[in-house]
């Protein structure tokens, strides 16, 4: 029986290349997103794909596309907690609050209920338990220059992971994160162009194909629960992050 994942933000950059990877795999992928035309996109020519038209900022949309999904496939295997934002690159006292609301309400809240949805998922079915991955980020560890609220976030999500995985031994849910470094994406278009380093110069910074993002993702999601990728971090080899600032 083909394993099931939800994948959040899919319709476009790391969630998206993720859904490609698992809908390849044979896996049966529900492509969670608030634009649905970016979704069907995605889903085109794959019948192994559920579209779920959701804000993950709503937890009554979550909880009705998670339901959705489970009575679809009959269970919830895995979910990779993906949908994000950033900020342009400001000093806090530059940072407008509303902007820095929203972003925690999509990155932080949107994630926390993501999360609170898959484990009530996998709790109740049977048999018992699942896996949640979630979207850390470098910034996890260390932050760039202007990026109080995007770091913020990750270092939230890095809370939310330990936390879920220690409530999750009991029912047999494990939680791991991914934290990604200048994957190719839109959002990090920009990298190849020059962004602000912590000495105040610009520079071109090295970049990695999403697809390598895509698989470890996938490996992760793949390991039986008996075993667990707790943290993983991959990157561009050569972009600034050990001693970048």
């Amino acid at each position: 029986m083909s394993q099931s994942i939800i994948i959040t933000g899919a319709g476009r950059g790391i969630g998206k290349a993720c859904a490609e990877a698992f809908l390849e795999a044979g896996w049966h992928v529900g492509l969670l997103g608030r634009s649905v035309a970016p979704l069907e996109a995605v889903a085109k020519g794959h019948e192994n794909a559920l579209i779920l038209p959701t804000d993950v900022r709503n937890e009554i949309e979550v909880a009705e596309s998670f339901d959705h999904a489970a009575r679809t496939w009959g269970r919830l295997d895995a979910i990779f907690n993906n949908a994000g934002v950033a900020l342009l690159g400001a000093t806090i006292d530059e940072v407008d609050v509303t902007a820095w609301r929203e972003l925690i309400d999509i990155n932080v809240t949107g994630s926390f209920i993501c999360a609170r949805e898959a484990f009530r998922v996998m709790r109740a079915q049977r048999p018992q338990g699942g896996r949640i991955i979630n979207n850390g980020s470098i910034s996890a560890h260390v932050p760039r220059w202007g990026s109080a609220p995007y770091t913020a976030s990750k270092h939230a999500i890095t809370g939310l992971t330990r936390s879920v995985s220690l409530d999750g031994r009991k029912y047999n849910i494990a939680c791991g994160q991914i934290d990604i470094g200048n994957a190719l994406t839109d959002m990090a278009a920009k990298m190849t162009k020059g962004v602000p380093q912590a000495d105040g110069s610009i520079a071109v910074e090295p970049v990695m194909d999403v697809k390598h993002v895509a698989q470890s993702v996938l490996y992760m999601a793949s390991l039986p629960l008996e075993a667990n990728v707790q943290f993983m971090t991959v990157m561009a080899t050569a972009m600034p992050f050990i001693g970048r600032g």
